[in-house]
């Protein structure tokens, strides 16, 4: 599978949405560099974030809403966050 900037940034975004564990996250960037098929254009990026991701789970290195914030900017995606009252029933 090629993977793309789009690819890269739906991963997160995905995560970011709790569609995907941090583990899923982890375990997808850890294929993703053992089986480098990055879109050559954009290859220095994709190694750099998805090898970043691939620590994701080691506290030392763990993951910032600034390094989201970051990747997906560089990714070429912007973050808008909307926040709405809780409403209970």
């Amino acid at each position: 599978m090629r993977i793309t900037r789009q690819t890269a940034a739906q991963k997160l975004i995905d995560y970011l949405h709790h569609r995907i564990t941090l583990k899923e996250l982890v375990d997808w960037a850890e294929w993703a560099m053992m089986e480098p098929e990055f879109e050559e254009k954009d290859a220095e990026l994709l190694r750099e974030v998805i090898g970043y991701l691939g620590l994701a789970d080691v506290k030392a290195f763990g993951l910032t809403w600034e390094d989201f914030e970051n990747f997906l900017l560089r990714l070429g995606y912007q973050i808008k966050i909307l926040i709405n009252p809780k409403v209970s029933f």
